[in-house]
């Protein structure tokens, strides 16, 4: 876990190891254990790195890493087969002269060229200079828990894991308003139709499960998806118990190949059941860099904090437990620092929650925890799936059969679903339409926002529906085009803010390509959301975890922290930013400030506050 940085230019005089090592300064809390910089003799190509040493801490895991006279890598992340790997190309006569990942990387690259990303199982973003071929290639992981921005001009090529590495460069920092008029009005925080689009113009990131070659020839590059799940593929007959059994293995393994580590490894613990799974699992490995220690966040008097629930988990698990009892007012005294690393708005205050446990493992010296995402988009944890999956047993007349609606509805879920369901089960396409047109005129009508901001940025407004309209194809959706990367994007800078490593076991590409192939009632059964998870878990878990019908959502009080004065006079000057970057009208400032918790919808007041943090 690292931070990367490279400069290829056409004019050897238009960048040295000054400017790199101003990229690479920006990027120190990224990698607080050493430095790296190189120049290829020509001096055409400069390669940065900030070390965060996780796996072989000798001077040998140094980078950028030079491999066979002829490449020279600087990665981010973790290879978890790198061992087994390792042993498939020394069976091809590869040699090693360290214990790291990275040098794995660069022979599976010589070995397996493109197609290398494709044996590998971890989160990463590398790249890998080619001097024979003077080429560069890069890669980003299955599902973007790594981060890759790049620039280009024509003649220059710069890339880092973080965009304030590229303003230290002098790529300028100029807004993208149509990312912020799509963010303001529906809450997006990326653009599902070209996923490589930022918040700022003329900087792009390399979408997850891509990778990149660019030609220092011809001074062009190309950007190719290596990876998709097969929503075709099916298990055939799968019982029940087959697939409780395979999801267990797959699980297990995922866990065990993120064990891996010459540094302690810890877990983010909530209390939900995502997070206490991994717990479980972890405990039953018993693996000796396990360093049972678990970090949560609580909120005092709140109806939503979970710590009751972690301390059960934590008890059961021998784990030692540290809390972080998050208050108001450290929100707007953390503000300018959060905003800073997250480079880019988002949603809720949930976001600083998360800061706040990585902020935690800090103090107690645990640099990699094992974190719970991507349970909810691949299992169905959200209750907006009920209506997806409703409206596919209604399409194939087995809705009223399958008594789904009864039994969630007898475990206290009020989801509706009505005639405009039943229209979408059968009309999919009208339905996807329809959507999209509302989405359009709200965005369009939001009465807060300057009318020639409007007019302006509204030609590009985007609402993007799944493509199929059933319960695999909406997880799919927030797995693979729109969601997941997001949340993924919250955890890598808040992690990488505190010098801190995040794994996600439930993110093993193995595990979710077997959950896709298993039909929806896997996910959603007897009205109960993840139905497998917890029915692989209902013997390793407390049951008021395992079968707990609230769904938090790692929600912290953001309603009651709004309602401060000091919080209403900073949302306030946030709006006067937006009123004189002409975004907002100047009559926002006579309305009245509405504090929303941080999952509501039309949550504007708290997106003004966000979205002003990208105008210097």
């Amino acid at each position: 876990m690292c931070g990367i940085a490279g400069i290829l230019q056409a004019n050897i005089s238009t960048y040295n190891k000054e400017q790199l090592a101003k990229m690479t300064g920006a990027l120190a809390h990224r990698g607080p254990d050493g430095e790296g910089l190189w120049q290829n003799e020509t001096g055409n190509v400069l390669l940065g790195h900030r070390r965060l040493s996780i796996i072989d801490l000798s001077d040998s895991g140094r980078q950028p890493m030079h491999y066979q006279d002829r490449y020279t890598i600087i990665h981010n992340g973790e290879i978890y087969n790198y061992i087994e790997l390792k042993e498939e190309l020394q069976k091809k006569g590869y040699a090693f002269h360290s214990q790291t990942d990275t040098e794995v990387i660069t022979a599976a690259y010589d070995c397996w060229k493109d197609d290398c990303v494709n044996h590998f199982d971890g989160m990463f973003a590398f790249a890998i200079w080619d001097e024979k071929n003077r080429e560069l290639f890069a890669a980003r992981d299955r599902f973007g828990e790594k981060p890759f921005f790049y620039f280009f001009n024509g003649q220059d090529f710069l890339f880092a894991s973080e965009m304030k590495a590229l303003w230290a460069a002098g790529v300028a920092k100029i807004p993208n308003q149509k990312m912020l008029f799509n963010f303001i009005t529906i809450g997006y925080v990326d653009n599902p139709a070209r996923p490589e689009e930022t918040f700022y113009e003329n900087i792009y990131k390399l979408p997850p499960a891509c990778r990149l070659k660019y030609s220092g020839i011809y001074l062009n590059y190309s950007v190719v998806q290596y990876w998709d799940i097969d929503l075709t593929a099916k298990q055939k007959n799968s019982s029940d118990a087959d697939a409780i059994e395979q999801f267990i293995h797959l699980f297990s393994q995922s866990v065990k190949k993120r064990l891996r580590s010459d540094v302690p490894v810890g877990s983010s613990l909530s209390g939900g059941l995502d997070s206490s799974s991994i717990a479980a699992i972890s405990y039953e490995m018993q693996n000796s860099l396990q360093s049972h220690k678990c970090f949560t966040a609580s909120f005092a008097n709140f109806e939503k904090d979970e710590t009751v629930f972690s301390k059960q988990v934590a008890a059961q698990f021998n784990l030692e437990q540290y809390t972080t009892a998050i208050a108001g007012n450290e929100l707007l005294e953390d503000w300018e620092t959060l905003c800073y690393h997250q480079e880019e708005p988002f949603g809720s205050a949930s976001i600083f929650a998360q800061y706040k446990v990585f902020e935690l493992a800090r103090q107690h010296n645990i640099k990699v925890l094992l974190d719970g995402q991507g349970a909810d988009e691949t299992l169905a944890g959200y209750h907006k799936y009920y209506k997806w999956y409703w409206q596919e047993l209604f399409r194939k007349r087995k809705l009223y059969k399958s008594k789904e609606l009864d039994a969630a509805h007898a475990i206290g879920i009020n989801e509706n679903f009505d005639y405009k369901n039943m229209i979408a089960a059968y009309f999919p396409v009208f339905a996807s339409v329809v959507m999209e047109r509302q989405y359009l005129l709200k965005a369009i009508r939001q009465e807060d926002l300057d009318k020639e901001f409007v007019q302006l940025q509204s030609k590009e407004a985007y609402y993007t529906p799944p493509e199929h309209f059933d319960l695999n194809g909406v997880l799919y959706f927030n797995t693979c085009t729109h969601g997941l990367e997001e949340l993924l994007r919250y955890a890598d800078r808040n992690a990488m803010a505190h010098g801190r490593e995040v794994r996600l076991p439930f993110l093993s590409h193995e595990l979710v390509e077997f959950i896709f192939s298993l039909p929806s009632h896997f996910k959603i059964r007897h009205g109960w959301t993840k139905w497998l998870l917890r029915e692989a878990m209902k013997d390793k878990l407390p049951a008021p975890i395992v079968w707990r019908k609230d769904k938090i959502g790692f929600e912290p009080p953001q309603k009651l922290w709004l309602e401060q004065p000091a919080m209403q006079e900073a949302i306030q000057e946030a709006k006067r930013k937006l009123v004189n970057e002409k975004v907002l009208k100047k009559e926002v400032l006579n309305k009245k400030i509405t504090a929303l918790a941080a999952h509501d919808t039309d949550n504007y007041d708290w997106r003004y506050f966000s979205a002003a943090s990208i105008f210097k």
